[in-house]
């Protein structure tokens, strides 16, 4: 069975840091790009990062990028997001995606329950 479980998320303060894990299972791991993409409340989701399948491509929102880095290791089924310097408009339930074919904006073929990230003083 496909599985994408995030972990990670929590409550920090403005400035902090966290790092979220994705464990895959179930399907060709490396084959996939992977992305993470965030909702909050009353808001579109949004694409964070995305990198492909062998790890040598890199993207990220404009409103992430120097704060987010997104890598992966294909021996241990895993993708991450180390986020520094966290502001309060990073604060959304943020989700795990696969997608074949190298992209990252969608379709997705599997995504995760995802993991809340808080961001407050």
């Amino acid at each position: 069975q496909v599985q994408l479980v995030e972990s990670g998320g929590g409550l920090v303060q403005p400035g902090g840091s966290l790092r979220l894990s994705c464990a895959a299972s179930g399907f060709g791991f490396s084959s996939y790009a992977m992305s993470w993409t965030r909702q909050a409340p009353g808001k579109e989701r949004e694409l964070v990062a995305g990198i492909s399948g062998a790890g040598g491509l890199s993207k990220y929102a404009d409103s992430v990028k120097g704060r987010f880095t997104i890598s992966r290791d294909n021996t241990k089924n895993t993708v991450y997001l180390q986020m520094n310097s966290l502001k309060r408009e990073d604060t959304a339930v943020y989700y795990c995606n696969a997608q074949s074919g190298g992209g990252y904006q969608g379709p997705y073929d599997y995504w995760g329950q995802g993991t809340q990230v808080t961001v407050s003083s």
